[in-house]
């Protein structure tokens, strides 16, 4: 398929109370672009924002993988689904507050355990301890039942520990700890209970055995209640795990829904929208529609010639591809560079055909190109394991079996010359009654005279491959232009009828040339007519088109620009042929490379007792590196023959990728 798919531009009307279902039909299949537009987040829109972000929040308190995209069977949140939500949020949330009190609590107990610890060895006076960074410490008695109530009074600020408590007394001795910042909150606090100071002799030195005993046994409970804590997380989290993915990928529908609302225009009773779909999806689209609507919807369609900003140019066309999976997988390849305008070829089968052919030439080894076809394979069959590099597993396939190929005709694999000797000579032995060792020699050897023949052929094939490559930007570039009813660029542009003739007419002066023919009289016709065209071009259409003035910069400014146009046409033809010997030159780098690692390995396989070893090291090490960076290198090279020898023949002007609103992204998962 060489064009983007026809597209319809619909306007529905849909009741109020249809509108989330239809939403959810529409988001779900992916098949409508919307108008972007910035709007202000409706109150309802941020109600479930707050929803979401407590759900995310639980989420991550119970160390579960939040779900970043909706999955393919949300389903919008039914009645009492937000009382649930909250519930569900409120039991998680009432036991994150308890471990962080538990966790805030011990770490007060540990830094006064390390205080009081140091303190304790040294022999000096108890009343020093006021003196401490950290440590304020209050020792004393308090009636039992107020203990309860000075802890939640206190909180976080200060520790209390009990100490003793004699049988039968409502007394108890406790040790009161806080930082040094909170010792008039606690002193305060202590205050309001009558709490009564322990008389400490004042040549008392160290410290009372039975406050780091209390504060250690303090530890060993708070230590106690963590356990406990982590224990119910761990139950909650298998308990609420699935819940938890499911409201939240509810939510995100609900939001994705209310914040697409926004956008549209609404009345009491209805909501009106308009949007772009392919033209092979408004059939199913409105015929589901109007189905689950009981057919509450008003649809209109319209081509989009009979929309006024396309009319008018102020708004394109959205494009939408549809390829099988080969050539799918360099839609990214092309949309880096810019979506074709809607009504023009579509490039991406061709680019598909050439980076795959033009790889395989550069990077021939039938080894080396095996390990980029599992790649590919396993990238495939693993998506989620490799993230965003899950959209080049069809092109890795590609250019693996690309490069196998040319491994096999060039004799190498893993960069080893000899493997494929028997294998090949039998093949050639019985297809052509004279077998050969391999059947492209691209690296040139002194022992055979014709093998530098042999690669100035090979680089005059990639040659050949740049023109074809030339031409069929040129070639799109008219068809382009006279669709977009752009007809001065289609016939007098240096990319137009003029610009190609030159080119091709040029090039078969060479090729007589190259083949023993002369240069001819009628030549300078040839080579001249398309200069006058392109040289001329503009005034030519002012004429034809009756523009006035014929002229329109003046003279003078004219003969520069058509001169400059000139030498510019000449040169870009000429470099953009030229530039396609980096083919065969990689390709003899490739070759070059692989003939080093083999021959290093070759020689060190039977040099001595530990030969073997290192020859399979530098194998290894050679094939691993080849791998790597000059595939790397490679690739780099054939996009950019792509984008400045293709592309740039017919991207003038870019056009807007389909980006339908969608709420399908990725598969449940348990």
């Amino acid at each position: 398929m060489l064009r983007p798919r026809k597209m319809r531009y619909l306007e529905l009307t849909v009741l109020k109370n249809d509108m989330d279902a239809v939403l959810e039909y529409l988001g779900k299949r992916a098949a409508v672009q919307f108008p972007v537009s910035a709007a202000a987040e409706s109150k309802k829109a941020a109600t479930i924002s707050q929803i979401i972000d407590r759900l995310k929040n639980a989420a991550s308190f119970l160390s579960m993988e939040i779900p970043a995209e909706i999955s393919e069977d949300s389903v919008l949140p039914g009645e009492g689904d937000q009382a649930l939500a909250e519930n569900l949020c409120a039991i998680i949330e009432e036991l994150m507050k308890r471990r962080t009190d538990a966790q805030t609590e011990k770490d007060h107990i540990c830094k006064a355990i390390d205080e009081t610890d140091a303190f304790s060895k040294m022999n000096a006076p108890f009343s020093d301890l006021e003196h401490l960074s950290y440590l304020t410490l209050r020792i004393g008695r308090l009636e039992s039942r107020d203990l309860p109530v000075l802890r939640e009074n206190l909180r976080d600020r200060a520790v209390i520990i009990p100490l003793e408590r004699a049988s039968g007394e409502a007394e108890e001795k406790i040790l009161a700890a806080s930082s040094r910042k909170g010792r008039f909150a606690l002193d305060s606090q202590l205050n309001k209970f009558s709490f009564e100071p322990a008389a400490i002799p004042a040549d008392f030195k160290g410290i009372p055995s039975e406050i780091l005993s209390g504060l250690k046994e303090q530890l060993a409970q708070i230590e106690t209640e963590l356990e406990k804590i982590n224990a119910e997380k761990e139950q909650l989290r298998k308990n609420v795990c699935n819940d938890i993915r499911r409201h939240i990928c509810s939510w995100m529908t609900a939001h994705a829904i209310e914040e697409i609302k926004t956008r549209f225009t609404v009345t009491d009773s209805v909501y009106h929208f308009s949007g772009w779909t392919p033209a092979d999806n408004v059939n199913e689209i409105s015929g589901g529609l109007l189905e689950f609507t009981g057919g509450r919807i008003a649809i209109r369609t319209y081509s989009p010639d009979e929309v006024p900003s396309i009319r008018s140019g102020s708004e394109k066309v959205p494009v939408s591809m549809k390829h099988g999976a080969f050539v799918k997988g360099f839609e990214p390849l092309v949309f880096s560079y810019g979506a074709p305008l809607y009504g023009t070829i579509d490039p991406t089968p061709l680019v598909a055909f050439f980076f795959t052919i033009i790889f395989g030439i550069m990077f021939g080894d039938a080894g080396q190109g095996s390990v980029l076809l599992l790649a590919g394979i396993l990238i495939k069959k693993i998506p989620r394991l490799f993230g965003k590099f899950a959209n080049f597993s069809t092109p890795l396939i590609a250019i693996g079996v690309s490069s196998m190929i040319m491994g096999f005709l060039a004799g190498s694999v893993f960069t080893n010359e000899k493997l494929l000797i028997a294998p090949t000579m039998a093949i050639t032995g019985a297809v052509t009654g004279h077998p050969v060792d391999r059947i492209l020699h691209i690296l040139p050897m002194a022992e055979e005279g014709g093998s530098i023949t042999k690669l100035l052929y090979f680089f005059g094939f990639t040659v050949c491959i740049g023109i074809v490559i030339n031409s069929l930007g040129l070639i799109i570039n008219i068809y382009n232009r006279f669709t977009l009813k752009k007809y001065q660029a289609a016939i007098f542009s240096k990319t137009g009828l003029a610009g190609i003739f030159m080119f091709w007419y040029a090039i078969s002066i060479a090729a007589r040339l190259l083949f023993g023919g002369s240069f001819q009289w009628f030549d300078f016709a040839g080579l001249l007519t398309p200069v006058f065209l392109i040289f001329f071009g503009p005034v030519i259409w002012r004429i034809i088109s009756k523009e006035r003035p014929v002229l329109e910069e003046g003279l003078f400014l004219f003969i520069m620009e058509g001169f400059v146009e000139i030498l510019e046409t000449v040169s870009n033809y000429v470099s953009n042929t030229v530039s396609f010997l980096r083919v065969g030159a990689f390709a003899l780098s490739h070759a070059v490379l692989s003939f080093i690692v083999f021959r290093f390995t070759d020689d060190l396989a039977f040099s001595s007792a530990g030969g073997t070893f290192s020859a399979i090291l530098i194998m290894l090490l050679g094939n691993s590196i080849i791998i790597v960076l000059e595939g790397m290198i490679v690739a780099i090279q054939v996009i950019r023959l792509q984008y400045y020898e293709f592309f740039n023949k017919f991207f003038i002007e870019t056009g807007v990728e389909f980006a339908p609103f969608r709420f399908k992204i990725k598969n449940k998962t348990t």
